[in-house]
This record gives C-alpha cells, sequence and structure tokens, in this order.
C-alpha cells in the first residue's frame, strides 16, 4: 500500500470548464472515506478569481485542499510545444511535465481529465501496485489496439510495431513520478509527437501510447468508463465528446443526471446548459490560442 504522501491529484482546467471540474472534484470528495488527505494541484489556463473562490468554497476543507499552478509554470521553458491540426488545446500536454510543478518529495501522481466524476473512493485507484511500471492506464474501449484504422497509430508498422499492441486513453494517469522523470518521458512524447504529426489525431495520446508500450499497467475498465456506453456500477465515468453541461449532450442520460447531481452540491448548482454557439466559440478560442503560440 501506498502511503507516503496525501493523494496527489492533478487536473488542468479554464474558465469555460470550471462547472466539470466541480463536480469532479465534488464527486471525489463525497465519496472518498479513507481519511487520506487530498491535494488537487490545478493547472489553471485562465481561470478567474472569482471562479477560484467558488471552487475553494466548494470543496476545501477537512484535509481536501487546492494548490493553484499557471499554465506558464506547468512546461518547462525550453520545451517546444507541437502545433496540430486538432482542436485539442495545447494544455494537454501540461499532464506530461507532473514532475515539474509538482512538490519534489512526490513518488507518484494521479492525473484525471476534468470531463468526469468519480463514483468510488479514490484511494482505492492511488493504492494501485505498480509494479515495475512506471504508469497505470485503462485500455481505451473503442481503439482497443495500435491497428485501430480511425483513431490508433496509423503508422504502427513503418515505426516496426505490432498493431495488436493495446492502447491506453490518455484522460488518466496514475504515474511514478520518479521513473517517469529519470526517464524524461514528457520529452519523448513531445519528441514524438513532432516527429509523427501528420499520423497524430489524438496527438499527446497518440504519442504516450507509443512511449509507453509495454510499460503501463492495465487498470480495471471501470477506471475510466465512457458515458457512451452504460454500465451497471463503473467506478469512473468520463464524459467523452459532447460534455453533459452543454444542451447537445447526447450520451446516457442516468449518467448526466449525475453529474448534475454533484454539480448541485458546488457554488454552480444554478448553471444552467450551454448551447452549440457557446461551445463552438471555445473550440476557436482554443485553436486561436495554437496560433499564437505558433508565432510567439
Amino acid at each position: 500500500m501506498y502511503t507516503a504522501h496525501p493523494i496527489t491529484i492533478v487536473l488542468v482546467n479554464d474558465e469555460h470548464f470550471m462547472p466539470m471540474a466541480a463536480a469532479l472534484l465534488k464527486s471525489i470528495q463525497v465519496n472518498h472515506h479513507s481519511g487520506e488527505p487530498i491535494e488537487v494541484y490545478m493547472v489553471s489556463d485562465g481561470i478567474s478569481k472569482s471562479s477560484k473562490k467558488k471552487l475553494e468554497k466548494t470543496v476545501v476543507k477537512d484535509g481536501f485542499s487546492i494548490i493553484w499552478k499557471d499554465i506558464s509554470e506547468a512546461i518547462p521553458s525550453d520545451v517546444k510545444l507541437p502545433i496540430d491540426k486538432t482542436t485539442f488545446p495545447i494544455t494537454v500536454y501540461a499532464r506530461y511535465f507532473m514532475a515539474h510543478y509538482l512538490p519534489k518529495d512526490r513518488e507518484r501522481a494521479l492525473f484525471l481529465d476534468t470531463d468526469m466524476i468519480v463514483r468510488k473512493e479514490i484511494s482505492q485507484l492511488w493504492h494501485t501496485d505498480l509494479g515495475e511500471h512506471i504508469a497505470a492506464m485503462v485500455q481505451d474501449p473503442r481503439i482497443v489496439t495500435f491497428d485501430n484504422d480511425w483513431g490508433g497509430v496509423k503508422n504502427y508498422q513503418e515505426l516496426g510495431l505490432d498493431g495488436q499492441l493495446p492502447y491506453f486513453n490518455a484522460g488518466l494517469y496514475l504515474v511514478d513520478l520518479k521513473k517517469w522523470e529519470a526517464e524524461q518521458i514528457g520529452r519523448k512524447i513531445l519528441n514524438c509527437v513532432h516527429d509523427n504529426i501528420k499520423y497524430a489525431n489524438y496527438p499527446d495520446q497518440y504519442a504516450a501510447n507509443i512511449v509507453l508500450q509495454g510499460r503501463w499497467h492495465h487498470l480495471e475498465s471501470g477506471w475510466n468508463h465512457f458515458a457512451s456506453e452504460e454500465n451497471p456500477d463503473p467506478y469512473l465515468i468520463h464524459f467523452i465528446s459532447r460534455k453533459p453541461m452543454y444542451a447537445s449532450y447526447e450520451y446516457s442520460k442516468v449518467y448526466q443526471e449525475e453529474f448534475y447531481k454533484y454539480l448541485r452540491m458546488t457554488e454552480w448548482r444554478n448553471f444552467k446548459s450551454i448551447g452549440e454557439s457557446a461551445r463552438y466559440i471555445q473550440k476557436i478560442r482554443k485553436i486561436l490560442d495554437k496560433f499564437k503560440t505558433m508565432f510567439r
């Protein structure tokens, strides 16, 4: 059992997705009964002071704390971020440099996408035995293997890789920080994206699967269950694609109501669903952010 430090969780978020982050953290708090302290390191990409205060009012108590880090602190200054053609924000790469901005005595960290809610005791995941592995993830239920023709590693043959290698989803990482940093995994992932940019349709996920092939522990599928498929009792629900806070959400209504159950426990309890125009505006902003980065 791993007990050296508080449960250390990393999220990367912006103002638009604060309701998602609030519901996620409240779900973790409500289902946490082990008594272990939880420290959340929130990497902020333009989160307002008022939203920070609202989130702190929502969850900061009884050993549950939030430490704010600006996105400018999250990636080493000498690292060049790849500019791809997708709508994924450049902030996705902050998850690969957790050792850069977490306390140096931390030996492991749990990264979560903010479009999730946790339904089980988080310490069960935290205490996973990694063995000799660098990290633990869940095999992607849609892509499954490298040879998937729409979302896998399209150039796996050119790279000399087996098409049947298991492919994980990058929304959840339980990381051995010491091993990760010693091997400079974050930099290797970025180099892989740079070298294979035309094949990287899910850029960071594509590269992480290549770099970490054979070196990750397979978590139970319940720890990253997609909302597109109903399951009687998943440990964690991952709202891929359309988020439950959007009017155009199209997946399980049961899971959407569970999201709102937790959201109503937060300072966003009166939140109203977001229409398509606002969703598109957010995507355009992220694309513009990439171009700004390109010309700095």
